[in-house]
């Protein structure tokens, strides 16, 4: 306990510590970014298979999971050792590529190792040593798994947005980012108003405009930020969305019918309201002439 006090009061130690253990939960989040979606699909398949009552011929030891089987190369098979996976250093001591075939790895891993890192230290700067920090910390991990996952696959997940909702709603039953009220009725509110676009939409033109995990995920954030961050969260995210898709437009000759996720806006713009959130709506309201 006097270490810990030591590390609270110490400022560099503290974001030192943290920057540490995002770059140690960044490794983690880009497992669950590329096995999590697999694992749903071999959920869906194996449900198919129930229902129609169909043996599946996938055998039980093939199941994959967040821990089995171990991390490989995907064109040798080597085998990730362990000096190889420490975040960040791995790849620059491997030059970018696999020790087995000499393939080039993928410079997101480390991407994302270092962006979980320094959006936790900007988190635990801003908020302080406090407990709306350590829980902060859980928000920011989740939605940048969120964010990857559905610029990826047009997925949200459940195992994420629902725990992630209801642990805003115990966080607030403390007030430690809204009243619990607020965070109620921001969860209540967040889901009816994509849902309520979402209907609108497919009424108008008989199509879908968005997927169910938008709802969920809107309705998480409203959780943990409260009612009063919903419209600051919508309007950011619908501006970003609007602008980059803009841009693939024109740019990359993206077909309009093209369907884009609009998860990763939606995880930005509930960063910057956990960051930011009363200078936003403070500078909102000064827009509006409030």
């Amino acid at each position: 306990m006097e270490a810990l006090e030591i590390v609270i009061q110490t400022p560099w130690a503290l974001l030192l510590i943290t920057a540490c253990l995002g770059l140690c939960i960044g490794s983690f989040l880009n497992v669950v970014i590329l096995r999590l979606p697999q694992m749903m699909k071999q959920t869906w398949r194996s449900d198919c298979h129930a229902f129609l009552e169909i043996e599946d011929s996938a055998p039980e030891a093939s199941r994959l999971t967040l821990s089995t089987p171990p991390s490989t190369c995907p064109k040798c098979q080597h085998r990730i050792r362990a000096w190889e996976n420490i975040p960040v250093l791995s790849y620059l001591l491997l030059r970018g590529r696999c020790s087995g075939c000499q393939t080039r790895i993928s410079p997101r891993y480390p991407i994302i190792e270092a962006v979980t890192a320094g959006f936790s230290v900007l988190t635990v700067w801003l908020l302080g040593p406090t407990w709306a920090s350590a829980l902060g910390l859980l928000l920011v991990w989740a939605l940048v798994a969120l964010a990857v996952i559905d610029f990826d696959t047009q997925l949200l997940p459940d195992s994420i947005t629902l725990p992630l909702l209801w642990l805003g709603l115990i966080a607030n039953q403390w007030s430690l980012f809204a009243s619990s009220e607020s965070a109620l009725w921001g969860a209540v509110g967040g889901y009816l108003s994509l849902w309520s676009v979402y209907w609108g939409f497919k009424l108008l033109t008989g199509k879908e405009g968005m997927g169910h995990g938008d709802f969920k995920l809107l309705a998480a954030l409203g959780a943990w930020l409260g009612w009063q961050s919903l419209l600051i969260i919508i309007l950011l995210s619908s501006l970003v969305g609007a602008v980059v898709g803009i841009a693939l437009i024109v740019f990359r000759s993206m077909g309009r019918e093209v369907p884009m996720p609009f998860g990763p806006y939606l995880a930005a713009a509930g960063l910057l309201a956990l960051w930011f959130g009363p200078e936003l709506q403070q500078a909102w309201y000064s827009f509006l002439g409030v």
